[in-house]
């Protein structure tokens, strides 16, 4: 990991606000807002553009990569305004143990997936499946399937962590922890839109966010979303049709 050397705290965690690039500058507003009209530009842009333009089907497909483009569309925008540092943004090298750190919690936010969810269907009594269309489009057949497994297991997960985590976390934690982790988890909550799945996303915005803020990097989040994500997309692409849900 790269840090700025601090002679008198050797073992201090390497956060946000203890490594500013070079020119003494860490990412603030302007990276933020900038990073965010981005991320909303290209997913309306996108959506509106390409839904009357081609098949629902492709449009769903469509729809499964959204994310990884406009994440890493707004956190390209948010490095490139200002400070040109990637790192400044978390996208660092980090210990392996950050790593195993990350699976771990990964496999701790699909654990408590089923409780949110059970939470959710009693206070409000809808048990829809949020992922219907997208599991109908990936029942079609194997490509759509294994796109589908790639864009929303794999690729998802990296666009939305180098925005929320990179970006907004980042700049959060100038305010302190709670701000920084909580606040982010909120937006990441708030945007994804879809009721049934906000309990879930809360659950992944703290863990990825304190993985962020403990390691200084964004890669344990990273795994941690990855390992949610294919787990869940799993469920909803193979399992759940496979026992007739």
């Amino acid at each position: 990991m790269s840090t700025v050397p601090t002679p008198s705290r050797p073992n201090s965690v390497d956060t946000p606000t203890s490594s500013p690039t070079p020119q003494g500058r860490r990412p603030g507003w302007i990276e933020l807002g900038v990073g965010f009209a981005v991320f909303v530009a290209l997913t309306l842009g996108l959506t509106f553009l390409l839904k009357p333009a081609i098949s629902p089907e492709a449009f769903s497909i469509v729809l499964m990569g959204l994310s990884f483009i406009a994440g890493t569309g707004g956190f390209a925008a948010a490095v490139a305004v200002r400070l040109r540092s990637a790192s400044a943004f978390g996208l660092r090298p980090t210990a392996g143990r950050w790593l195993l750190l990350g699976v771990l919690g990964g496999l701790i936010a699909f654990a408590l997936k089923f409780p949110a969810t059970w939470v959710y269907v009693a206070v409000t009594g809808d048990s829809g499946n949020a992922q219907s269309d997208w599991s109908q489009t990936a029942a079609t057949g194997l490509v759509p399937l294994l796109l589908g497994l790639v864009l929303l297991g794999v690729l998802t997960p990296i666009g939305e962590e180098l925005f929320f985590r990179g970006v907004v976390t980042t700049v959060l934690l100038r305010y302190g922890a709670i701000v920084g982790v909580v606040g982010s988890a909120l937006l990441f909550t708030i945007l994804h839109g879809v009721p049934q799945t906000m309990l879930s996303a809360f659950i992944v915005g703290l863990i990825t966010g304190e993985l962020r803020r403990r390691s200084g990097s964004v890669w344990p989040g990273i795994i941690a979303h990855i390992i949610f994500n294919l787990f869940s997309t799993g469920l909803a692409f193979l399992v759940a049709p496979a026992l007739g849900g």
